[in-house]
């Protein structure tokens, strides 16, 4: 389509609401995409995060990820280097191997966003993490074989699962085990 059919309806700091040829969605202004990043350690740990997510007044239990492009200086960044520097700012790991497992729109009838997930394998924990100013952080090391059992732990102290927790530890679980990671 077209980007002259495009038309603004409300423009927030970090979103769009706009019409196309009669459809409404939303969309980021400055974003080409959102990284998830499915890190495994050498000894089978998959690296999640927590952290207080406004829109829905509760901790929730994800995968590192971030915006690809949102920062001033990274507006030309690939989905690589989003994943790294997203990778090391909330988790303070960096991985030597890094894997685009799929792209997929999580809902693409609300959305245009594009999430791209990635294994990053060959961990080393460089700094601390926890996120940039704004984020508080938690870094959670869960091994992939118990992580559905800390997942029913995680809701029963009222946090919430993100889905693209789940479908990572399926996406990790499924590449470490056949071979496609270290």
């Amino acid at each position: 389509m077209a980007e002259d059919s495009l038309r603004t309806l409300f423009a927030g700091r970090h979103l769009h609401l706009v019409d196309r040829d009669g459809w409404e969605f939303a969309t980021r202004p400055n974003s080409s995409a959102v990284v998830m990043i499915a890190a495994v350690t050498d000894d089978r740990k998959l690296v999640f995060v927590e952290q207080f997510r406004p829109p829905v007044g509760k901790t929730v239990i994800e995968l590192p990820a971030g915006l690809v492009g949102d920062q001033p200086d990274s507006r030309d960044e690939s989905p690589l280097e989003g994943a790294r520097r997203e990778l090391l700012e909330e988790t303070g790991y960096e991985a030597s191997e890094w894997r685009t497992l799929i792209a997929s729109p999580p809902t693409p009838g609300l959305t245009d966003e594009l999430m791209i997930f990635l294994l990053a394998t060959g961990l080393t924990r460089v700094t601390n993490g926890g996120g940039d100013g704004d984020e508080k952080i938690t870094v959670h090391l869960v091994p992939i074989d118990d992580a559905e059992r800390w997942f029913e732990e995680q809701m029963e102290e009222d946090k919430l699962i993100g889905v693209p927790a789940i479908a990572g530890l399926a996406l990790a679980r499924s590449a470490t085990t056949n071979g496609f990671a270290n």
